[in-house]
């Protein structure tokens, strides 16, 4: 067979493709349960992280998660629950409109989310240094222990914002990210949304 006849180029590209599909087939069936565990851990340790309880590792995280969260499905959706120190908390996944793209979170807040015991970004496409920020420790520390008014907390974004976080646990307000007005914005609204579960999944414990 002639290199530069059709009947050439089109075996020599099938078996090119073939090769690649294979290759990537084992790949994928290799590593599919390792997939799978960091997908898990990742999950574990976001919920772990928004009601506060520490962990160390992988190992120490699934065991934690194991004996001190309980699992629900209210309403069709996840959620989690846990008594911490005699008080009882409940933990929803909620996602919304960034400004590049989704923006998922768990929220864990009290049942009648009057106060929020803390918060974790599991996705978010915002732009690095700016809106990306929403990850940062003293931006989700903002929430930690902060009480809501009428279950909800406002967010100072653009004018209102100092870029520096609202130390008040009392006001139901917590502090933009100085530059991103947009994710700011957007993030508040997630959180506000994340609350109103909290307490709809709350009363259905």
């Amino acid at each position: 067979m002639k290199k530069d006849s059709m009947l050439y180029v089109v075996l020599f590209t099938f078996i090119v493709c073939a090769a690649f599909v294979l290759v990537l087939a084992v790949a994928n069936e290799g590593t599919k349960d390792l997939v799978a565990a960091n997908k898990e851990f990742a999950t574990q340790s976001a919920v772990l992280g928004a009601f506060g309880i520490p962990f160390s590792g992988q190992a120490d995280a699934a065991a934690k998660y194991a004996s001190e969260i309980r699992r629900g499905d209210a309403g069709g959706y996840a959620s989690w629950a846990a008594t911490i120190d005699g008080t009882d908390y409940v933990a929803v996944e909620q996602s919304g409109a960034g400004l590049w793209g989704t923006i998922s979170v768990i929220l864990a807040a009290t049942p009648d989310a009057g106060r929020v015991r803390g918060i974790r970004v599991v996705a978010q496409n915002e732009t690095p240094g700016l809106g990306g920020r929403i990850e940062e420790a003293w931006f989700l520390g903002q929430y930690e222990g902060e009480k809501t008014t009428g279950g909800a907390i406002s967010m100072k974004a653009g004018a209102e914002s100092s870029g520096k976080a609202d130390a008040d646990k009392e006001n139901g307000r917590v502090d933009g990210i100085s530059g991103a007005t947009r994710t700011s914005q957007s993030f508040g609204a997630i959180v506000d949304a994340g609350l109103a579960r909290v307490k709809a999944t709350g009363g259905s414990r």
